[in-house]
């Protein structure tokens, strides 16, 4: 139903003709009460119709009321009913403070758009533009903003919210029953997944803030959100995305790099057929992975080179595990052997998902050993000093970099590169 995304602005096209019309027109028009005046009350009556309706149905969500929320439901679309009462049932579970909603754009169908399993729309029939807020107790700074596209039915003068339709986001109560778990320092939400799942995630979720913490002395939540839905395509269907270019990645986070600080928290959505297959250590070091990037989000910018944010979120997740560099870079010691390593950091392109997984992999890991080397060389403190600096940064990203290099490590990019290089095979074979 809803998800991040962007949201426009109602503009009347009806307004936009009257502009160009001719002196003529505009009389005509005054004269029979008809023409695009009329049809701007028109739309002016239905989006207040819309807007009550949903007022309404936010008006139930908070206060809990199944009945209230249904009532806005077209009762002619037993499908998205039964679909809208488990939907509520899921939201009765989420710990919200805030929900409402706000009418964009308001056009007529033509009865040319469907939601899924609806019937023939009727001939009053109009889509919406809907911008969703909503917050989270305790997890959510700041409302979280996502967008619907709904079909609106009017029924014997009254109003009803009739289909979801395509090019809508999609939220995890809607892909089937919810379970909710509290943690210390997270909250984990699950589609159909058992308790004890959840309670395993909530674990290391809150293990991973600890780890986090004492890597990150910047200010942060210092929580983070799992959602797990029950399957790759579920995942993929919350990130608008093909399953392909989440197969074999076992979690990502949500949210834009470089957000201020009041921002609402990310999301962390774990893959449950990649993350299953990990050891406990592996999905540790998945959870701890992704916590900094929830941590960082506010230092990381455009400037800020992927090997750099990917490889300082490795180096975090692995500091508290005692794996080697041959044990962790199985790509590249692969390479190695084949005598075929990098002679280049990777490029933000090399961090595609959905591209050859090899190559995802020898990039993550030579992102790892370069902060390795920084931290051998330079130390930790030196480390964190480049990510900010780079972050802070208003300058292109190579001229970011290579600024950044010299103030903190004394040295320029290419010099770096030679010096990973080295590390890379030393490290390695």
């Amino acid at each position: 139903m809803v998800g991040p995304g962007k949201f426009c602005d109602a503009t009347s096209g009806a307004g936009r003709r009257v502009l160009g019309a001719a002196m003529a027109g505009a009389v005509l028009t005054a004269a029979c009460g008809c023409g695009a005046d009329a049809g701007e009350e028109r739309e002016g009556r239905e989006r207040a119709a819309v807007q009550r309706v949903l007022d309404r149905q936010a008006s139930a969500v908070r206060s809990g009321k199944e009945s209230g929320y249904l009532a806005a439901v077209d009762p002619r679309e037993k499908g998205y009913r039964t679909a809208q009462r488990q939907v509520f049932a899921n939201l009765r579970r989420l710990p919200l403070t805030e929900w409402s909603y706000t009418v964009g754009d308001v056009r007529h169908s033509g009865g040319k758009e469907r939601g899924e399993g609806s019937s023939s729309p009727a001939d009053g029939d109009v889509v919406a533009d809907v911008r969703l807020r909503y917050k989270l107790r305790g997890d959510d700074h700041a409302p979280v903003s996502a967008n619907e596209r709904l079909a609106f039915a009017e029924r014997g003068g009254k109003w009803y919210v009739s289909a979801e339709l395509p090019g809508s986001d999609r939220q995890l109560w809607e892909e089937g029953k919810i379970g909710v778990v509290r943690g210390k320092h997270s909250l984990v939400l699950g589609a159909d997944r058992g308790e004890g799942a959840l309670r395993g995630l909530a674990r290391d979720a809150d293990r991973a803030v600890t780890d986090v913490e004492r890597a990150w002395p910047r200010s942060w939540p210092r929580r983070v959100v799992v959602e797990s839905p029950s399957s790759l395509r579920d995942m993929a269907r919350l990130l608008n995305a093909s399953a392909s270019t989440y197969e074999g990645i076992a979690a990502v986070t949500t949210g834009e790099a470089g957000e201020h600080t009041d921002a609402p928290a990310d999301r962390i959505v774990v893959n449950p057929e990649a993350y299953g297959e990990l050891s406990g250590q592996g999905q540790q070091v998945v959870l701890t992975h992704e916590t900094v990037h929830v941590a960082s989000r506010t230092h990381t910018s455009a400037a800020t080179p992927l090997w750099l944010s990917e490889g300082f979120a490795d180096w975090v997740a692995y500091g508290s595990t005692d794996r080697k560099p041959k044990e962790v870079a199985a790509e590249l010691v692969r390479a190695a052997g084949e005598d075929d390593l990098p002679r280049e950091l990777p490029t933000d392109h090399d961090f595609r998902f959905g591209s050859d997984a090899e190559a995802l992999g020898r990039a993550y890991e030579s992102g790892w050993l370069a902060c390795r080397l920084i931290e051998d060389e330079w130390g930790k403190d030196r480390l964190l000093g480049l990510y900010l600096r780079i972050g802070a940064s208003q300058k292109r990203q190579d001229a970011a970099v290579e600024d950044a290099m010299q103030a903190e490590l004394g040295l320029g990019r290419k010099e770096f590169t030679e010096r990973w290089r080295s590390y890379v095979r030393k490290q390695l074979t």
